[in-house]
């Protein structure tokens, strides 16, 4: 059986605050353990209206604390606008906090605008140094050091990416949420594995997925992620709306919502629709694991979105 795992952006509804969104994670983890998920991951977003979790270090405490075996971790931290001693002192602590249950995912990206960036530098005099590769080495090494235990994945939506895990010998989580265009990369991986202590290649693939009781049920509600993605890639970002405002939005694209936006795969129907949807996707990425991203305006729909999948995919497989 194929594990499955959640992607958690912390989606904020219209009318909704940043605290009610962050109460939703913490009720999803608590409910995607029961459905039988094997790992939970917080995304970090910086400067959006429509996503809540900027520290995902802040939310894996509680996740893991409202949560018994789940493993917990970040999707990931962009590692550029930190000094590697405080994300391994972090992870040092909930290593500490909760052994064996922590992941600590790592990414380039910056998560957020050119602005914001720059806002997140303690220097703005000059700009960040392109050393990415040198601070995820420096990070492991002191993780060693502390003997604490996070699991590391390298995060990742390009070749750079699979070329970065394949020399360090790092499981690799790709995002075909945001590039569809992946599969080659994974298979590249897979052939250039620098293998490190006896460990073998292994990729999660990170899918956008909305599963309601039925197709047309699942097309309406990822209306409002579709809505919420085409004003991003517009330079704006906004709460999740609601459907109907989204419906209505979307009908004045003059195209089928559902090739919207261009250029993001968003898998959305019925459970035996989008069970064979994930299935052909993860097969082409030869991926050990799913991990799966929902952004629905109501949150009860976004957990029966969860259930729906785990039930299709009779997700009973721990890991770790």
């Amino acid at each position: 059986m194929l594990p499955l795992g959640v992607l958690d952006q912390s989606p904020i509804p219209e009318g909704s605050s940043v605290g009610d969104a962050l109460r939703n994670s913490i009720h999803l983890a608590r409910m995607a353990e029961q459905f039988g998920y094997a790992r939970y991951w917080l995304a970090e977003h910086h400067g959006a209206a429509s996503l809540a979790c900027a520290s995902p270090e802040v939310m894996i405490g509680p996740v893991a604390a409202a949560t018994s075996h789940i493993r917990v971790g970040s999707g990931g931290v962009m590692l550029p606008h930190y000094s590697p001693l405080k994300v391994a002192e972090s992870f040092s602590m909930l290593d500490g906090l909760f052994p064996n249950r922590i992941d600590l995912g790592l990414g380039r990206a910056a998560g957020t605008s050119p602005r914001i960036a720059l806002q997140l530098q303690r220097d703005r005099r000059y700009s960040l140094p392109d050393d990415f590769p040198e601070q995820m080495d420096e990070l492991a090494e002191l993780l060693r050091a502390r003997s604490a235990h996070p699991e590391m994945w390298l995060l990742g939506s390009s070749e750079q990416s699979a070329i970065w895990a394949a020399e360090r010998g790092m499981p690799y989580a790709f995002a075909d949420f945001i590039n569809p265009e992946g599969a080659a990369y994974a298979a590249w991986y897979r052939r250039n594995f620098v293998s490190r202590n006896g460990n073998s290649p292994h990729v999660i693939v990170a899918l956008s997925v909305i599963c309601a009781d039925t197709d047309s049920e699942a097309l309406r509600l990822s209306l409002s992620q579709r809505m919420s993605l085409l004003m991003l890639f517009r330079g704006r970002t906004i709460p999740i709306p609601p459907v109907e405002r989204a419906e209505a939005f979307l009908k004045s694209e003059g195209m089928p919502p559902e090739l919207l936006p261009v250029g993001r795969r968003l898998i959305n129907g019925s459970p035996d629709t989008v069970r064979q949807a994930i299935t052909a996707v993860s097969t082409s990425y030869g991926a050990d694991e799913v991990m799966i991203v929902t952004n629905t305006f109501d949150h009860t729909a976004r957990v029966h979105s969860f259930e729906l999948i785990a039930q299709a995919f009779a997700a009973t497989i721990q890991v770790g």
